[in-house]
């Protein structure tokens, strides 16, 4: 596994992660994880999104599991399941 650079690291930081397919089917551990966060969200707050330094402060990542963390965003933005907007 290759380091991520750190220019990429934080414009994923300043991103929004939009849920637009509430599906976790076929899904890793990390993945129901973000999915089940953004549908939590939207029943409480009403609304679909989350920025995902929220989301790296809620799950308390660090190191080798925000590599995965963010590896896990990139496959769910694959699958059209969320869509990565940058701020």
């Amino acid at each position: 596994m290759a380091r991520r650079p750190k220019a990429e690291t934080q414009k994923m930081f300043r991103a929004v992660a939009v849920l637009l397919r509430n599906t976790t089917w076929k899904c890793g551990r990390i993945e129901r994880l973000v999915v089940n966060y953004l549908q939590n969200h939207l029943r409480r707050e009403g609304r679909g999104w989350s920025q995902i330094k929220d989301m790296v402060q809620h799950f308390k990542l660090q190191g080798k599991q925000k590599s995965e963390f963010f590896d896990a965003l990139k496959r769910l933005e694959k699958r059209r399941i969320i869509r990565i907007e940058t701020i």
